[in-house]
């Protein structure tokens, strides 16, 4: 006999674990399935050494959930966010930009914390709550639903029976597939390097993103480590020079990564493994099926800029759950569903186009384009209402 529940998660990476705490702390039964079991140490393999900054609104949602407590003391605050080009002739800046939160709040834009960090503080928060049942190493395999419930088969054999399916389960997902939803993909044959570093020069929690051609070079802040300044990297290259880079030795690699610094720092040191991801663009046509809510990756993949990714997964969590909380008694009805999809649809496709833009304006090789870049950052900065604008628009404020 298939097990029922209110709400069942598929995928329980940061965004499907997130749901999870959200939905339980409401008091809905929730069950989350994902095939990998978590790592949650930061030098194990597999360790996700990505970080996620999270920006204003989804820190006031991860203190609605109660884990918000557990993050607090590990995270480093986002004061104000540096834009440099440094397309001319040689590695340096020629415009330096800042945005700075205190010119429309009295927070930071966010605050920055390690992705195997937050998997194992959500894990803990998870555990508090005797409504949510996990299932790391079960997979979602199979999705039937009708108008009143849907009927998700999992890898292990069983059946789970739930009035909501909340596909959390990332760019490939097997729930958007089994309800044919279809995907909208862009491949820019780029590639990201993320690691963390050590360097001399203090950060003072400055996200300082730097651009020259191939992609931006991104330095966020994290915490100290082992008593040094530290930073998180997301380096953006075109493949054959991001695998190039991978496959540098430490010594020839910390040159290469100070010099796409511009030295800002003085000298970058390795102070984790080096991963590689893959850069695409993606957006379901729709975000809803029956019995069925597309979030995060399911719903949309960005290329890492202005710390927008996770943060559109959360504006899609605080949809969903204000309409579950509104009517609990329709929780996963059509009419639920249609709202969750006119209510985000459209700003994540307003979203995508831009950061689309934004990445292509940092892949810029030739020389002209690249001074073009500069000419018109400085022209955006420069008019005070555009600016505050853009950094309102960052932080998905309206």
């Amino acid at each position: 006999m298939a097990e029922t529940c209110d709400i069942l998660i598929s995928g329980g990476g940061i965004a499907g674990l997130t749901a999870a705490a959200a939905f339980a702390s409401s008091g809905f039964s929730v069950i989350c399935a994902d095939p990998a079991p978590p790592v949650t140490e930061r030098d194990a393999e597999g360790a996700d050494l990505r970080t996620t900054a999270f920006l204003q609104p989804a820190q006031a949602l991860l203190e609605q959930c109660g884990i918000w407590a557990r993050l607090a003391g590990h995270a480093a605050p986002l004061q104000i966010m540096r834009i440099v080009d440094a397309g001319g002739a040689r590695p340096e800046p020629r415009v330096v930009k800042d945005f700075n939160a205190a010119d429309i709040s009295d927070q930071p834009f966010g605050w920055n914390l390690p992705n195997w960090l937050l998997r194992r503080e959500l894990i803990a928060r998870l555990a508090e709550l005797p409504n949510v049942d996990m299932r790391f190493g079960t997979g979602t395999t199979g999705l039937f639903t009708r108008t009143d419930e849907a009927r998700v088969s999992l890898s292990d054999g069983s059946q789970v029976t739930a009035k909501l399916v909340v596909a959390c389960d990332g760019r490939n997902s097997p729930m958007r597939e089994a309800a044919g939803i279809p995907v909208k993909t862009t491949r820019y044959g780029q590639k990201a390097l993320a690691f963390a570093v050590t360097h001399p020069v203090p950060h003072e929690n400055v996200s300082t993103e730097i651009h020259r051609s191939g992609g931006p070079f991104t330095l966020v802040p994290l915490p100290d480590y082992q008593g040094q300044p530290s930073s998180a990297i997301v380096w953006m290259e075109r493949g054959p020079r991001a695998q190039e880079l991978l496959n540098l030795k430490p010594a020839a690699f910390e040159a290469a990564m100070t010099k796409r610094s511009c030295g800002l720092f003085g000298d970058l040191k390795l102070a984790s493994r080096r991963t590689i991801w893959p850069i695409i663009s993606q957006s379901a046509e729709r975000l809803n099926g029956e019995r069925l809510a597309l979030m995060a990756e399911a719903a949309h993949v960005v290329p890492p800029i202005g710390a927008q990714g996770l943060n559109m997964s959360l504006g899609d969590l605080r949809s969903l759950l204000e309409l579950a909380e509104a009517r609990p008694e329709s929780l996963g009805d059509a009419q639920m569903l249609a709202a969750y999809h006119k209510a985000r649809h459209n700003e994540i496709l307003l979203r995508v186009k831009g950061i689309d833009l934004l990445n292509r304006t940092s892949m810029l090789a030739p020389r002209p384009l690249r001074d073009l870049r500069a000419f018109g950052l400085n022209a955006l900065y420069s008019l005070a209402p555009v600016r505050k604008t853009l950094m309102q628009m960052g932080l998905g404020v309206k």
